[in-house]
């Protein structure tokens, strides 16, 4: 019941500052939905006016960036078996985090490398966590946080043209049901993004083994 107070809340006082501290918490280790914030924003910029669709992406991508450093710092200071203390503990459990996640987290970076936090910031379950491990493996700093603010910002334009786009939609005229037709409309995207980055790592890793052929 607090949870929906607070994302009412958010609804009736959206602005550029709210928008960066929610995308700020989105990108950290506490769970918070970014179509509840991005979408209704850019709907508010289509219909009413209130605010710039560009400059919502561009705050949006800014607190997705201070919530990834928030993760990557701590992983970086505190190490890895904190870190996997933490997630396993009762407040982690409550922030939605397991050693599991992390460890799927960690496998993903293992696998792609560095390029990963911005493949990472463009799938659903691995979006908040993947600067866990770029932090674990200290990442450049400069490197994590061009990748971060890349795969942010693409992910943040395809919820603000979700958004936008709902503004002209009829019978979408509220907040609320521009909430419920972005989380389907971004879910559906997310899978679909996996599949295309799916199909360009197979891509050139097949192009790798004809070349040492």
């Amino acid at each position: 019941m607090q949870s929906l107070a607070f994302i009412q809340w958010c609804l009736a006082h959206l602005n550029y500052w709210v928008i960066t501290l929610l995308m700020a918490i989105d990108s950290s280790f506490i769970p918070f939905p970014s179509e509840v914030v991005v979408p209704p924003a850019a709907w508010l910029a289509g219909a009413e006016g209130d605010l710039n669709v560009v400059l919502v992406v561009v705050f949006a991508t800014l607190g997705a960036d201070l919530g990834a450093l928030i993760n990557y710092g701590l992983a970086l200071w505190l190490g890895r078996p904190i870190v996997y203390r933490f997630a396993a503990s009762r407040f982690g459990r409550l922030c939605l985090l397991s050693e599991e996640k992390v460890q799927h987290a960690e496998a993903y970076f293992d696998r792609h490398g560095a390029i990963s936090t911005f493949i990472g910031r463009l799938i659903p379950a691995v979006r908040q966590l993947i600067s866990i491990p770029a932090g674990l493996a200290r990442m450049s700093l400069g490197r994590f946080l061009l990748y971060t603010t890349l795969g942010a910002g693409i992910w943040n334009s395809i919820l603000a043209a979700i958004g936008y786009y709902l503004s002209t939609v009829p019978g979408i005229d509220s907040r609320e049901a521009v909430i419920a037709k972005a989380s389907q409309y971004s879910h559906e995207i997310g899978y679909g993004l996996i599949a295309i980055v799916a199909a360009v790592i197979i891509f050139f890793v097949w192009k790798a083994c004809r070349r040492s052929a």
